[in-house]
């Protein structure tokens, strides 16, 4: 009896109404995986390759799909063969071109078909990455750093040709100048040919026989080199600086990459900041916060002096207009600097300090004794005071 065939849609692993994308997608990950050039000698993975070939083949095709979504697998009865088998099924209008040049494409170490293009054209170098550390204020108000780079120059000794003075580059055998060579591959649909970059020259069409002694046959020479790297006003932490063609060189006449320099900026005691704008806490005494006055605040542009008002509260936010960081894009447009102000209590205080703070107290309220009239403090002061005249009466009456 033969064995019944899975839904196609479960085979690919696609709801029912995935668009033509996601089911191109869909197939290309299974044959990918079930490829029998991935997995020789495998009839496992040979049959599920050809089980999900055969649901691609319906599901590409809008009028077989339509057909299938209709009547099912008895769409195509008398062709399909057995289970995960090809049999007579036609796989006529099936798109498997540019699918089977990605697989092999990969199975090469190249890009695919549609990576047909020579690679022996000018290509831009590869961009460097450092990083570098600055303080707050210099993140605020931007600054100059030096920063040593290796940096690759074409060699002097050879011009850059990488060949021994005196002789040439010459053309690559493996792919005759072109940097592409192409690969043939059976698949169970035919021949595949695969375009691919010259493993032997590297897609430049040229081979180096006699190498340069200066640069080995790399064309380039390494040396330490100082770059000024400009910081702009307002960076943050994390962000970064481009310098360009500071990075490596190009080939065949490319540019140079970048150099991309990470700003890390440290940690400062009193400030701290969100976007644009600066945070900080200020500690104020008991009396400036009761009876107002003047209190420093240090700022990124210097100490500022802000006036207190009478009974202000602990916790109270002041804003400093325009005192917090410059704007990347327009450095004239700057965030604020929020305050909060903290009130301090004392804890060492003289006995002439204490003395005067009762003495406050008792004109603003006497909060210290306002708890003294009351019924349950003064009978409670009463039984103790009874106690305690009794246990002295116990004594005296022993004498």
């Amino acid at each position: 009896m033969a064995e019944s065939k899975r839904d196609y849609y479960e085979v690919l692993g696609v709801s029912k109404d995935a668009d033509d994308a996601a089911i191109k997608k869909a197939y290309r990950a299974l044959a990918k995986k079930y490829h029998p050039d991935m997995n020789p000698g495998d009839a496992e993975a040979e049959k599920k390759f050809k089980e999900a070939s055969e649901a691609y083949a319906v599901l590409s095709d809008a009028e077989k799909r339509r057909q299938y979504d209709q009547f099912g697998h008895a769409a195509f009865e008398g062709g399909a063969g057995g289970a995960g088998g090809f049999g007579g099924f036609d796989f006529n209008g099936a798109d498997f071109g540019d699918i089977f040049g990605d697989i092999f494409g990969d199975l090469f170490g190249g890009g695919g078909r549609r990576g047909g293009r020579a690679n022996n054209g000018p290509m831009k170098g590869a961009n460097i990455r450092k990083s570098i550390r600055i303080t707050f204020e210099e993140a605020v108000f931007g600054c100059k750093k030096e920063l040593e780079v290796i940096l690759k120059d074409p060699c002097t000794t050879c011009g850059g040709t990488g060949a021994k003075p005196g002789t040439s580059p010459e053309t690559c055998p493996k792919c005759g100048g072109k940097g592409q060579v192409v690969y043939t591959s059976q698949s169970f649909f035919g021949t595949v040919q695969n375009v691919q970059t010259c493993p032997n020259c590297g897609g430049s069409g040229k081979v180096i026989k006699e190498k340069c002694t200066s640069c080995s046959g790399t064309g380039y020479t390494s040396s330490k080199k100082k770059i000024e790297v400009t910081i702009p006003a307002g960076i943050d932490n994390g962000q970064s600086v481009r310098i360009r063609e500071k990075g490596e060189p190009g080939t065949n006449g490319g540019p140079r990459g970048d150099l991309l320099v990470e700003v890390n900026v440290s940690r400062h005691p009193i400030f701290q900041r969100q976007d644009m704008h600066i945070f900080s806490t200020v500690p104020i005494s008991f009396a400036q916060a009761a009876l107002g006055g003047d209190v420093k605040i240090q700022t990124v542009d210097g100490a500022v002096i802000y006036n207190v008002k009478p009974g202000t509260k602990t916790d109270t936010k002041v804003r400093l207009k325009g005192k917090g960081v410059p704007s990347l894009r327009n450095s004239a447009v700057r965030g604020d600097h929020y305050v909060t102000l903290v009130i301090q209590t004392p804890e060492k205080l003289s006995a002439e300090a204490k003395e005067a703070l009762r003495r406050f107290d008792e004109l603003s309220g006497n909060s210290l004794h306002q708890n003294d009239s009351n019924p349950e403090k003064s009978e409670k002061k009463t039984k103790r005071k009874g106690f305690m005249d009794k246990v002295k009466e116990a004594f005296e009456g022993e004498d």
